[in-house]
Parts: C-alpha cells; sequence; structure tokens
C-alpha cells in the first residue's frame, strides 16, 4: 500500500472517531427554574451549568424551565443546548431583569412567552441565539443601550423583536423571519434605536413605530410582508443618503436607469416616512455567526491536530525505512 494512502486512512479514521465521539455525548436535561444567583453561585447546584470563573457560564445540557440571570457581569453561553417552556403566559426564557453588561450566546429558546426579556435593563449583548415558537421572541422594557446581534428569531406567535420604552439600542444582523404578526415593533416612545442588517420576511408587518420616532432604520431586506411598514405618530429615518442607501423592498416596482444600485424613485411609506435611496437588490448581511465560528475553529483543531499527528507517524516510518535498507 502506498504511503499516501496510508496517511489518507489515518486521516479518515481520526476525523470518524472524533465525529463519533462528539455525537456519543449525551446531552443531560434539567427541569425547574435555575438562577444564576448575585453571588455567582447556581440554583440548583445540579443544573446543567458550569463555571470556573463565576463568569461565564456554559450549558453542558438542555434545561426545560426558565432561568433567571441575577448577576452582572457574565457571559450566559448556551453551546447549543435548548432552554424549553410550556408557553405560559408571562414565562420568560431567560429573565434580564435590572441588568447589565450580561452577553447570552448561542441558545435555542423555544415556548415561552418571551424568549428573552429585557426589563430596566442596560448595556447588555444578546448574540447568535435561536428564538422559535415563543410568543414575543425577544422584548426589551424600558431598556437601553443593548445590543441584539446575530439572532434567528422565526415563527414566533406575536412579535419576533419587540422594544417598549426603549432607547438607544442597537438590533442588527438578525434574521426575523415568518413571526405571526410583527417582526420588529418599536413602541411607546421608544427612539434613537439603530435597526441594521436584518432580514425581515414572511410577516404580516415587517416594521412598526406606535409613538416612537427618531429610529434609524437603514440597509435592511423587507422581504413579502403584508405590509411592510407600519407607522402611527413616528417618524424614522429611512436611509443613510447617497451612495450608501437605504433598505431593500421587495415591492418596490423602481428603475434604476443608472444601473448604481439605488432606485431612481423614493419608496414611500406614508406622509411622514420615506426611503429616499431604496436598494434594487437585497443588502448583503455578513452572515458569519458565531456557532459557525466556533464550528470552523473545532474543525481546523481537529486537521491541525490529524496532521501532527500524521508527520510523527510519516517520520517513525520513514526512519523505520531507513533502518531497513
Amino acid at each position: 500500500m502506498k504511503l499516501e494512502s496510508v496517511f489518507l486512512m489515518a486521516v479518515l479514521i481520526i476525523l470518524v472517531v472524533s465525529s463519533s465521539s462528539a455525537v456519543a455525548v449525551q446531552k443531560v436535561e434539567a427541569s425547574g427554574t435555575v438562577y444564576i444567583r448575585a453571588d455567582g453561585s447556581i440554583d440548583p447546584p445540579t443544573a446543567p451549568i458550569s463555571t470556573n470563573d463565576n463568569i461565564t457560564y456554559t450549558f453542558t445540557g438542555n434545561i426545560k424551565d426558565s432561568i433567571v440571570i441575577d448577576r452582572n457581569n457574565t457571559v450566559i453561553d448556551g453551546s447549543g443546548c435548548t432552554v424549553e417552556g410550556a408557553k405560559t403566559y408571562g414565562s420568560k426564557g431567560i429573565d434580564l431583569t435590572g441588568r447589565s453588561n450580561v452577553t447570552v450566546k448561542n441558545i435555542d429558546i423555544t415556548a415561552f412567552w418571551y424568549g428573552v426579556c429585557l426589563n430596566s435593563s442596560s448595556s447588555n449583548s444578546l448574540e447568535g441565539n435561536i428564538m422559535v415558537n415563543n410568543v414575543y421572541g425577544i422584548g426589551l422594557d424600558y431598556s437601553s443601550n443593548n445590543s441584539v446581534s446575530g439572532n434567528n428569531i422565526t415563527a414566533n406567535n406575536l412579535y419576533g423583536i419587540r422594544l417598549y420604552s426603549s432607547s438607544d439600542n442597537s438590533v442588527s444582523r438578525n434574521n426575523v423571519t415568518a413571526n405571526n404578526m410583527v417582526g420588529i415593533e418599536l413602541s411607546s416612545y421608544s427612539s434613537n434605536n439603530s435597526v441594521t442588517g436584518n432580514d425581515v420576511a414572511n410577516t404580516y408587518y415587517g416594521i412598526s413605530f406606535y409613538y416612537s420616532s427618531d429610529n434609524s432604520v437603514l440597509h435592511n431586506n423587507f422581504v413579502n410582508n403584508t405590509w411592510q411598514v407600519a407607522s402611527e405618530v413616528s417618524i424614522s429615518i429611512w436611509d443613510d443618503g447617497y451612495p450608501s442607501g437605504g433598505n431593500y423592498w421587495s415591492d418596490y416596482n423602481g428603475t434604476d436607469a443608472n444601473h448604481d444600485g439605488i432606485g431612481d424613485a423614493a419608496y414611500v411609506i406614508d406622509a411622514n416616512n420615506t426611503d429616499n435611496y431604496p436598494l434594487m437588490a437585497p443588502y448583503i448581511i455578513p452572515e458569519f455567526p458565531f456557532r459557525t465560528l466556533a464550528w470552523l475553529f473545532t474543525t481546523t483543531l481537529l486537521v491541525v491536530t490529524a496532521y501532527r499527528k500524521l508527520d510523527v507517524l510519516r517520520k517513525s516510518y520513514s526512519r523505520s525505512v531507513s533502518n531497513v535498507e
């Protein structure tokens, strides 16, 4: 057998064994509300969450109830695990009340009233999560300076993302699709929020405003919503001038005579809201989610490890051949 064939077979064996080992690990499940207490402890201590420093809390299994975060300056990393509820009134998958500087990432959250609820909270980050089949995917109430980025928010009963009396927040690069009533809503004097680079599709109202002005809505893709925008007593900023442009609207029927990617005519929403520079094609949103990064890192590590092992085998083989000769 040729040496190259031996190396190829060794690579395949290492990768198959590594993959099989990962699949064989069974994630345990816990039921009952889980708390990250203010002192850093996990309650109950049997919950499938681990921490080495009382800062980063990593899931080791699925949880069949709510998680209440009582501690600031923490990272909650779901590692792709699921938090599942029973969609009871007022239930919250992740409860952030009065919190600051908390990151919640990589969690699949399903069947709650709120997938994640921020109440009177600031400077928090929700990134790379999946919200499916909740009543509200993500709710921000009386909260400011938070970031909602890179989440997949689909098939929720009412709202994908709702901001209520919440200002100075960033909502960016989210996939907000097939939510039954509203993709993204800003209401009750929510102002100075940035809604940028989101895919908002296949929902009754793509984005809605109620008594909420001075928000920036740029470079989003509004696709196949029954009504792209609903706006009541609200004036928003819909474009960034030329040539940066505004948003993509699937129902825009204007022309682009000079082929610069910007529509020749404005997209008129209502008397007070106009996208002066609508995009002729969907805005390309960077899609490099956190889980993809983790997968790429793990795969690269496996390949490097396999290469090093094979290099050792190759050198050992070469020495053996030399000795025989």
